[in-house]
């Protein structure tokens, strides 16, 4: 009997817990537990850490979880080496739903930078108005960057400013490109700096930066290790179909 595990928080690991629903299949949603209120999913949740690769194999087992789906933001690399490394200790399949990385296209000024310590040093001496458009996670590297004009947006409000001085907008996407081009005209901002999560969410930005003519600082997704991946939730349940028959 199929029984899945979705490993989520993403647009697209809600887009795939609706189908897992829709498909009257057992299944179990895992938030990280990041932000306060996360995006309703029509399937059984659980929220928070499993303890570690040993952990999570263990609740694979417990609760006979047969699939497991690592929908996971593709900058969330400990979950998904976690997930890797349980599901082969657990015997469990593995299915990676891995939306395509951005790509430059004409009219774009990308810089790409391996992570944000080389983010951080990428931007210019002189003090710039900077969007920051990276989540919470990550921004210690601009500690050490102060003279810069900071704009967060982030999903929850801060008990305290993440960087000293640093303006913050609190909005959840989908964001629209007309929404982001008046946010950093609003802003004067002059550089953003951007993880290349790639999917629809968060595009806007780029399109936006594209328009107004500004240099976007990317950086490179972290490694994560080799397992199976399908860019679109029909994939996955492809997969799923055709593991069930084989009593995968």
């Amino acid at each position: 009997m199929t029984r899945i595990l979705l490993l989520g928080g993403t647009h697209e690991a809600g887009r795939m817990a609706a189908a897992l629903a829709a498909a009257g299949l057992d299944a179990v949603y895992s938030y990280a537990g990041r932000t306060t209120a996360p995006v309703a999913a029509p399937l059984p949740t659980r929220t928070g850490g499993f303890g570690g690769a040993e952990g999570l194999a263990q609740w694979l087992r417990d609760q006979r979880i047969t699939h497991v789906i690592d929908a996971t933001h593709p900058f969330a690399a400990q979950i998904s080496a976690n997930a890797a490394q349980a599901c082969a200790a657990a015997g469990v399949a593995l299915m990676a739903l891995q939306r395509p990385e951005w790509t430059a296209g004409a009219g774009d000024r990308w810089t790409h930078v391996p992570d944000m310590e080389a983010a951080a040093a990428a931007l210019p001496a002189q003090p710039a108005r900077v969007f920051l458009a990276i989540g919470r996670q990550g921004l210690s590297p601009f500690l050490d960057r102060p003279g810069h004009r900071y704009l967060l947006r982030l999903v929850d409000p801060p008990a305290a400013p993440p960087l000293p001085g640093a303006t913050v907008v609190v909005d959840r996407g989908p964001f629209t490109e007309a929404g982001d081009l008046a946010l950093m005209q609003e802003h004067g901002i002059q550089i953003v700096v951007a993880k290349n999560a790639g999917g629809d969410g968060a595009r806007a930005k780029l399109a936006a930066a594209r328009q107004l003519g500004l240099p976007v600082v990317m950086v490179a997704r972290p490694a994560v290790p080799e397992r199976p991946e399908a860019p679109r939730v029909e994939a996955v349940m492809g997969w799923l179909r055709h593991g069930a028959d084989r009593g995968v």
